[in-house]
């Protein structure tokens, strides 16, 4: 099956044919540069590593200590904000819209199933759209910088480092439905999980990989209260630690935490891998990803390969990054990344 590229490549070409049979050669040219200009114009080919580096070339020192602040205050803080750019991404494209306060006009994403009591880390973000404000006034995305933050959330952890590509502008709307429809919940199967990532144009595999991203940050009992009372393919001894501070009645320690991964919930490695092998994922939708279904062999890889793990993740990420970016003149450059300018 064509991936997207493709078939926009196959239809220029068709184009381009149909239109060398009917236009002199000197037109030909002058059209063909047109058609390349407009098919490039159409993808995400226009974000790039190095897009600010004449109108903002501190941005990278500008955003990497704030992260790193707050990090240090709170190790958490950096899976948050991972997790605000998978949700960002997952709606409309990675456009900054999950970072728009509700108005008069519309209902933001903030308030979605997904984010509503668990989406945190908006403040740092703040703080790092005024220091690049300050820097570079009036140049730089909001849905860049989360880009941005997302990356040196990881390195920041001991994860991988990438070029991030940039670019993006912002969203000057937002979609309550969207996120409540887009973003899987930690209820999903496996066949809810590839469907919903699908959707986006990543794959099982790429799936996977960016799951990973569960090796940080903690979940709300609410969260896997269903799992830890409910599935059988669960470790004993865990079920049991997790039973102890989420009780099964609803209401009832509803926001009590429990690490997505036991062993280094603030380190980003392989863990998350080594756990759903043995039947210790916190969240129903973990552990759909080894539960003798498609995904099985590769989280096994991962488990014992964790270069293997970072380079896909690396790989998934950037593709991420790329789901429907606003480009050229489209959207804005929000001045506060709560509301539209």
């Amino acid at each position: 099956m064509l991936s997207t590229s493709q078939l926009n490549i196959v239809s220029f070409h068709h184009t381009y044919l149909t239109i060398r049979d009917m236009a002199s050669s000197t037109t030909m040219a002058s059209l063909a540069l047109a058609l390349v200009l407009l098919f490039l114009g159409s993808s995400s080919a226009q974000l790039s590593t190095n897009f600010y580096s004449k109108t903002c070339p501190n941005l990278f020192s500008t955003v990497q200590p704030v992260i790193q602040s707050a990090i240090s205050s709170e190790k958490r803080m950096g899976a948050s904000i991972l997790r605000l750019f998978f949700h960002d991404c997952f709606v409309n494209g990675c456009d900054g819209s999950l970072l728009l306060d509700d108005t008069s006009s519309f209902t933001g994403e903030k308030t979605a199933n997904p984010n509503r009591n668990s989406a945190r880390g908006f403040d740092v973000i703040d703080k790092i759209k005024a220091a690049v404000e300050k820097a570079c006034p009036g140049v730089v995305s909001c849905a860049d910088i989360l880009a941005i933050s997302a990356r040196d959330s990881v390195v920041l952890l001991g994860g991988p480092n990438w070029n991030v590509k940039l670019g993006r502008r912002d969203a000057r709307t937002a979609s309550l439905s969207g996120a409540n429809n887009n973003i899987p919940p930690p209820t999903s199967s496996l066949s809810n999980l590839i469907s919903k990532f699908s959707a986006q144009g990543l794959s099982a595999n790429e799936m996977v990989a960016l799951s990973g991203a569960h090796t940080i940050g903690q979940a709300r009992c609410t969260s896997f209260r269903a799992r830890i009372y409910n599935d059988t393919n669960i470790d004993g001894s865990f079920d049991k630690t997790r039973r102890s501070n989420c009780p099964s009645t609803s209401g009832n320690g509803d926001n009590n935490l429990a690490p997505l991964d036991l062993q280094t919930p603030t380190s980003f490695d392989n863990d998350y891998f080594k756990n759903l092998v043995n039947q210790k994922g916190l969240l129903h939708s973990d552990q759909q990803l080894f539960n003798k279904g498609s995904t099985d062999s590769l989280v096994s890889t991962y488990s014992t390969n964790p270069s293997k793990f970072s380079s896909d993740f690396v790989a998934a990420m950037i593709k991420m990054g790329d789901i429907s970016p606003l480009t050229g003149s489209q959207g804005e450059i929000r001045k506060n990344c709560r509301k539209i300018n």
